[in-house]
């Protein structure tokens, strides 16, 4: 592995080398995401998430803005860990058939986070309770995943992002309640 540097940016290369074809070339590293790409890349989803949730809100249905972002980051982390938090872990191939995939432990706390996640949220009469928590619930284990990774940048991206959208969303409904007309409590 060498560092190359062209400009102010610098990336991590790999030789890749196919000794039978007699194929040698350097290539970007996949497993690493700088800090600026990583909060770009939770950011963006949080707005993509936003803008659907807004026409759901809008249209009256109970996953809303909030809902709707925090999936979006969730699953944005998650991604961004698949690529950038694994590449102390990439390897050559070893002689024998033993090999180590860290990855597939992200797949299962997404997977169980769901289930968890699904007990949060309540049916009553005609409005369903509980879709932001759920939501927020499968955000922090992206959270912890990526802390307990080392993915710092992420972490802590997310977690600034998660607050803001949660600590946001009540100035925000009585901002549109009073032009509306229609204040809360």
């Amino acid at each position: 592995m060498t560092n190359a540097t062209s400009g102010a940016a610098t990336r991590i290369h790999r030789r890749l080398s196919l000794p039978a074809c007699g194929y040698e070339k350097d290539v970007a590293d996949m497993g690493s995401l700088g800090v600026g790409t990583t909060v770009a890349r939770l950011g963006l989803a949080a707005v993509f998430g936003a803008i659907v949730g807004l026409e759901r809100q809008a249209d009256g249905h109970e996953a809303g803005v909030r809902t709707h972002m925090l999936l979006a980051l969730g699953s944005a982390l998650f991604g961004a860990l698949s690529v950038g938090a694994f590449s102390s872990f990439i390897t050559t191939r070893n002689a024998t058939d033993v090999s180590v995939d860290p990855t597939r432990i992200a797949s299962y706390v997404a997977a169980g986070v769901g289930f968890l996640g699904g007990g949060t949220i309540l049916k009553q009469a005609d409005r369903v309770k509980g879709l932001t928590t759920a939501s927020s619930l499968w955000v922090v284990s992206a959270i912890g995943l990526a802390a307990g990774l080392g993915f710092w940048s992420g972490a802590i991206a997310a977690t600034i992002i998660a607050a803001t959208v949660l600590l946001a969303e009540k100035p925000l409904h009585r901002l549109a309640d009073r032009r509306r007309g229609t204040d809360r409590p």
